[in-house]
């Protein structure tokens, strides 16, 4: 194979995965993760079988994607870093958040799936919450909000508050908001109670060796 030949076929692997991610992304997002792989295929106008030299299971392909939806709220976290105001940061963060997920019906479910704990997810994980625990650092030190809240309580709760609101977001796609501004009045009331539980541990715990 010649030169030009291989970097050609380099750059259709390139494409096809690009299509790939771009159609599972909608198809999960619209349909949940019931979606097949065949139905994948076809969106992306791709064969079946370049799917699966691509990922060999759905699991790699829902690992991808959720690495790639993880990836883009630590790049909205990042930006907010250096704002302005705190406050003001990690509320838009968290309605960015909220947002991403009501508008993605797989995340949730297969955020916890113990089949996806694999270094690529874990590490993703790890870094949102590091970022967002700077953001959640900065309104504490502004004054802004509750001193016992730490980057995991927020990312744990961008999932609450949309699982809270899911039953009422095909008549009503922003009701989510309503549950965000209720949990956000509760983080920055500074004179509550001491919450009576530790904050939580990493969110996806590495497997048992």
């Amino acid at each position: 194979m010649t030169d030009g030949a291989t970097a050609r076929g380099r750059a259709d692997m390139v494409r096809n995965r690009r299509r790939l991610l771009a159609a599972a992304t909608e198809a999960f997002a619209e349909c949940g993760t019931e979606v097949s792989m065949g139905e994948i295929a076809q969106r992306a106008g791709i064969a079946k079988g370049t799917v699966f030299r691509h990922f060999p299971s759905k699991n790699d392909l829902l690992a991808a994607i959720t690495v790639q939806l993880v990836d883009g709220l630590i790049a909205a976290a990042d930006r907010l870093r250096t704002a302005d105001d705190p406050v003001t940061a990690l509320r838009e963060f968290m309605a960015t958040g909220v947002e991403v997920l009501a508008a993605d019906r797989a995340f949730c479910e297969v955020i916890g799936r113990p089949s996806l704990q694999l270094a690529e997810v874990r590490g993703a994980i790890d870094r949102l919450c590091a970022t967002v625990d700077d953001l959640t650092e900065r309104a504490k030190q502004q004054g802004g909000l509750r001193a016992d809240v730490t980057g995991a309580d927020i990312v744990l709760l961008l999932g609450g508050i949309h699982q809270t609101s899911l039953p009422l977001l095909e008549q009503d796609p922003q009701a989510w908001r309503r549950y965000l501004a209720l949990a956000l009045d509760g983080l920055c009331n500074t004179s509550a109670t001491a919450l009576p539980h530790p904050p939580p541990a990493p969110l996806l715990a590495a497997p048992p060796a």
